[in-house]
């Protein structure tokens, strides 16, 4: 079962409807503002508990990403810069960007500016921190992607995970 923290509690309602005709497959849609969760009314309640968990925390992970503003990106940025590199990188500017489709960031070290491409909008929210993270360190690691810049870069939490992610996701059509 996944575990719930802040983050994954859901801003949204959720119901939960039990199907005589559903046999195996659970499905979440969104009917307004509730969150609608469809599954075999044969389900413990356990297992009733188990799934809901684990689509709410799905649906709640992929729109916290994918609703994040400039502004919040920004808070997200300074969050990171405080938190993991111990304050050293130099933003000016953070922003989601949709003419970047061969890289996920980029960073002017001159100037401190950061553009997240938009295609990262439906990410896990630990991708985009790792993202962030690594384009903040290229405010103040000169050295291109040198083993000091990834001794910053991996402070994030869950970076080899996010590395992994990104992979696959750069292999979607």
């Amino acid at each position: 079962m996944p575990e719930l923290t802040p983050a994954s509690i859901p801003d949204f309602p959720v119901e939960v409807i039990r199907s005589t005709k559903r046999r195996k497959t659970i499905s979440a849609r969104f009917h307004g503002n509730t969150l609608q969760v469809r599954i075999p009314a044969r389900l413990s309640r356990t297992q009733e508990q188990e799934a809901v968990a684990e689509l709410v925390e799905k649906v709640a992970r992929s729109r916290t990403s994918s609703t994040i503003s400039d502004a919040h990106l920004a808070a997200r940025a300074h969050a990171l810069n405080a938190e993991v590199l111990q304050g050293r990188a130099k933003v000016s500017s953070i922003r989601w960007v949709d003419n970047q489709t061969r890289r996920w960031g980029s960073c002017s070290q001159l100037t401190g500016e950061i553009r997240i491409s938009s295609r990262l909008k439906g990410v896990p929210a630990y991708v985009l921190d790792a993202v962030i993270v690594h384009e903040l360190v290229h405010t103040f690691i000169s050295t291109g992607h040198s083993a000091e810049f990834w001794q910053w870069a991996d402070r994030v939490e869950k970076a080899e995970r996010a590395k992994g992610f990104l992979e696959a996701w750069a292999r979607m059509p």
